[in-house]
């Protein structure tokens, strides 16, 4: 969006500033925290455009009321840079994809049994050393530009040389510092434009922004299974008959503000994504309650919800069960804004998954038993077949 044009917009959308929503309170977040650290790009001050959860019309917001509004548990998009994202949906509408019965048991097995819990291990351990991923911070760019090395090795290392031939990893910038990344395998089929997409957000953040957030569950956990499902792809030679990327997203935390700028940069282009499944927050088993996956069921495809069931029940070790999350609650939903066909799975019912240590200082693989490696190997899993299932291969003998 221009300066002069996004300008106007926080200028003219003042149609009931959310300055009422702290009137006579005292702050959620309390006093004597820091407004500022090293390597932060931050102002407090700055004005955003915010459309409120359950609201049309978009309101005023500073960059605290934000945090503060996150703190109370009000839900939105940030939308000051894709005011106009999903100006299109309806005209997708007409065009719905269908979904055809999963039918690549063996193919899909074969990679699965490549996959190691070790790498998910591993790359935790480093995506989680930094000191937070927050999308406004110098080590949020530092574990970006980690991510994407860590993504490009994997590539050169275990995909076959004809098959590297087919991939693209880039940055998708911002007018932040920290990207989303975006890797494509390339299609084989020369009339099928379809694409697929699978995807986590790489930033993690503390309540309070300026304090630490290492983000191993929220949602270093997703960035890994889903890293761990390419690298089986790409060792195996995947080669999908229509296009599968996996994306990365930036600043999920400040108001899915990365996914929304990649789905307006798609919507765009008319880019006909026919399905993308978002994985965020993946390794948490809380103590005494069934292992499973969580999938939701609210602000999602109600098709493709029915058809990731599916893939879990044929791939997965562990049943699914329905949940919802009462809001739009991740990068899916910046798709489905756009009328995109888009699903959520989650790391178990929303109200069992890791509310208790994310968001903070605490969101670390080491603080309970409950954070499993092996749950999240699950997940890869299931993106693993997402790829194979819907983006198609004929698997050379």
């Amino acid at each position: 969006m221009k300066a002069a044009a996004l300008l106007l917009a926080l200028v003219s959308a003042v149609v009931a500033t959310p300055l009422s929503l702290y009137d006579n309170e005292q702050s959620p977040l309390g006093e004597f925290l820091p407004t500022s650290y090293p390597g932060f790009d931050l102002d407090l001050t700055a004005p955003r455009l915010v459309q409120l959860d359950g609201q049309d019309e978009p309101v005023v917001m500073t960059e605290l009321e934000k945090i503060q509004a996150k703190v109370r548990g009000i839900r939105f998009f940030d939308v000051t840079e894709t005011p106009d994202l999903g100006s299109h949906a309806h005209l997708r509408a007409v065009k719905k994809p269908s979904y055809p019965v999963p039918n690549s048991t063996e193919t899909v097995r074969s990679v699965i049994d490549t996959l190691e819990i070790q790498n998910l291990r591993v790359g935790l351990e480093k995506f989680t050393s930094f000191r937070t991923r927050y999308y406004r911070s110098q080590t949020g760019k530092e574990s970006q530009q980690w991510l994407l090395k860590t993504i490009a090795q994997i590539t050169k290392k275990f995909a076959p040389k004809s098959l590297q031939d087919h991939i693209s990893i880039q940055e998708f910038p911002h007018s932040w510092a920290q990207s989303s990344i975006i890797v494509r395998i390339n299609g084989s089929s020369p009339t099928d434009d379809g694409v697929v997409v699978i995807g986590a957000h790489l930033d993690s953040t503390n309540t309070w922004p300026f304090l630490p957030a290492p983000g191993a569950d929220d949602d270093g956990s997703g960035s890994m299974s889903i890293l761990e499902a390419y690298r089986a792809l790409v060792a195996a030679g995947f080669h999908p008959e229509r296009p599968v990327e996996f994306h990365w997203y930036s600043a999920e935390e400040g108001g899915l503000l990365g996914s929304q700028a990649v789905a307006r940069a798609y919507e765009g282009r008319n880019v006909n994504v026919v399905a993308m499944s978002q994985y965020d927050m993946t390794a948490w088993v809380k103590r005494g309650t069934r292992e499973s996956v969580g999938i939701i069921t609210d602000y999602v495809d109600p098709d493709l919800t029915e058809y990731n069931k599916k893939l879990v029940e044929l791939y997965l070790d562990i049943p699914w069960v329905e949940t919802k999350c009462g809001y739009a609650c991740s990068d899916h939903a910046s798709w489905g804004k756009a009328g995109y066909p888009s699903v959520f799975t989650i790391e178990a019912t929303f109200e069992n998954s890791n509310h208790g240590n994310i968001h903070s200082a605490n969101d670390r693989y080491d603080i309970s038993d409950e954070f499993s490696f092996s749950h999240m190997l699950e997940f890869s899993k299931l993106a693993v077949s997402f790829a194979i299932e819907l983006g198609g291969w004929k698997k050379a003998d």
